[in-house]
């Protein structure tokens, strides 16, 4: 069972030094598999056949990039229904979102391998006579990818697809609560024709395996998604060596709706956004700030939308929430909606844990009314299907609310006034902004990334990839001896 359960390094399948269960978050008595752990010593083979395997990869050429690329997407959407089945089972997002996400996942790998024929370098004239000049770019060598488990598929697809088609080496580290997933990709990708050991999967914990991949002098760039923490400790250890980091952390996505909004369309939208993923996502929409006018009606639509979504088995036919991802996420989601209740927030609806025919992480999609958004519920990224509602006056005030905030990720309005929609783009302090959508939801071949504690480095995603994944050469060369 090495293939199936297994760590892939230096071009071939291995056993790990220890495993750990895999389980279903819809009904725990569905054990995936079991899975395994590596061993440090495992990590440094990984880490040092990345590095001999990487130059050989970059001399291979474009053509040779683009097709493997190009091979690896198009199987990744032909299997979007099977694979998209496990990423669900797994991970706990309903069946459509797990197709979709595979799908998705594809289409990152598609577009790089178009990338990979794109890029071209500069031609600039000397101030000096008889001297050229070339701008170039060239992979920054073994990149260690460490990706999240709300995602399994497509976070680590938006940041191994630039890396490979660049001409880098990878180091792949999962998140432990999605290890099939991360097998299912990693056979996909080891199965072109690539230099052994240029990619490696290597599960483990981030306490161990992770950070010695951090801490590697060995390792030439990191590309992280996780929490503020978790992004804190990389950066100091990555600081030692001078290492490359590329960081997408937390969030607390706010989103306005003036009074001038359509209503239901503005319910609708955010139901999609706070609760879509069971809230685990990091575009969630997590803060309402919703104009005073229009308050009570919106707070009376957003609580019946709530309780009117189907909670259940993410492979149950009409789910539209699943569960948790596991006993520890959904304890801390109880948590919060304590936490709400004891800072004065009014719970509207839901809040509780759900019980259905099978045993799983399953929690009713939350809403709080009156909250200030100085409370911990409204600073805090929770990563629930859970969403607060904070009134305001005015646009102004909704703008400085939506603004007062360690985080910058994404951010939405709806609103049909044009002014305040440009206004809003301009002034609201996100990376990703939002009119009359929700803030989730953002496209494969442009940047994503955010502000503050959301965001460290070079912008992912779309042509702006380079700027992590490359590092740029300028050559100097002499026209001829002069007479």
């Amino acid at each position: 069972m090495a293939q199936a359960t297994g760590l892939h390094i230096a071009g071939r399948w291995q056993q790990g030094a220890s495993v750990i269960e895999n389980r279903n978050p819809s009904d725990i008595t569905d054990l995936i598999g079991e899975y395994a752990q590596a061993s440090s010593a495992q990590l440094d083979e990984a880490i040092a056949a990345a590095r001999q395997a990487q130059p050989a990869w970059w001399r291979a050429g474009v053509q040779k990039r683009h097709d493997v690329l190009m091979a690896i997407g198009s199987e990744l959407m032909a299997r979007a229904e099977e694979i998209g089945r496990m990423v669900s089972r797994e991970e706990g997002k309903p069946l459509a979102e797990g197709k979709g996400e595979v799908y998705r996942a594809g289409q990152f790998f598609t577009y790089f391998a178009a990338e990979v024929l794109r890029n071209q370098g500069d031609l600039a004239e000397s101030v000096r006579p008889g001297i050229e000049i070339d701008v170039r770019r060239e992979p920054v060598g073994v990149v260690a990818i460490i990706s999240p488990w709300n995602f399994p598929v497509a976070t680590p697809a938006w940041k191994i697809a630039p890396a490979l088609a660049f001409g880098n080496a990878v180091v792949w580290k999962p998140a432990n609560l999605t290890p099939a997933s991360a097998v299912a990709l990693t056979e996909i990708i080891v199965k072109q024709d690539i230099p052994a050991g240029l990619f490696n999967l290597v599960t483990g914990s981030g306490r161990d395996v992770g950070q010695r991949l951090v801490e590697s002098r060995d390792v030439d760039a990191i590309s992280f998604t996780g929490s503020v923490p978790v992004g804190r400790g990389i950066a100091a250890s990555a600081i030692a060596n001078m290492t490359k980091i590329q960081m997408e952390m937390g969030s607390k996505n706010p989103m306005i709706v003036m009074d001038d909004a359509d209503l239901d369309l503005a319910v609708a939208h955010v139901a999609n956004a706070a609760f879509g993923g069971t809230g685990q996502k990091c575009t969630a929409a997590s803060r309402l700030i919703v104009h005073d006018a229009i308050h009570d009606a919106f707070v009376e639509k957003l609580a019946a939308a709530a309780q009117a979504l189907k909670v259940g088995h993410a492979l149950e036919e009409g789910t539209q929430i699943g569960p948790a991802v596991s006993e520890g996420q959904l304890q801390q989601n109880l948590d919060y909606v304590a936490l709400g209740k004891s800072e004065g927030a009014e719970l509207v609806c839901g809040g509780e844990r759900l019980t259905r025919p099978t045993e799983g992480y399953f929690m009713a999609p939350t809403v709080f009314a009156s909250t200030r958004n100085d409370m911990r519920i409204n600073r805090e990224e929770m990563f629930a299907p859970i969403t607060c509602v904070i009134k305001a006056g005015s646009y102004d005030e909704a703008l400085s609310i939506a603004n007062d905030s360690e985080f910058g990720l994404t951010a939405g309005i709806m609103t049909r006034s044009l002014a305040r929609a440009n206004h809003f783009r301009a002034n609201m302090r996100a990376g990703c902004v939002m009119v009359n959508l929700p803030t989730a939801g953002t496209d494969y071949h442009v940047p994503f990334g955010g502000r503050g504690a959301s965001s460290y480095g070079p912008r992912e995603q779309g042509r702006y990839a380079a700027e992590f994944y490359t590092t740029v050469k300028t050559a100097y060369v002499a026209a001829g001896a002069p007479e």
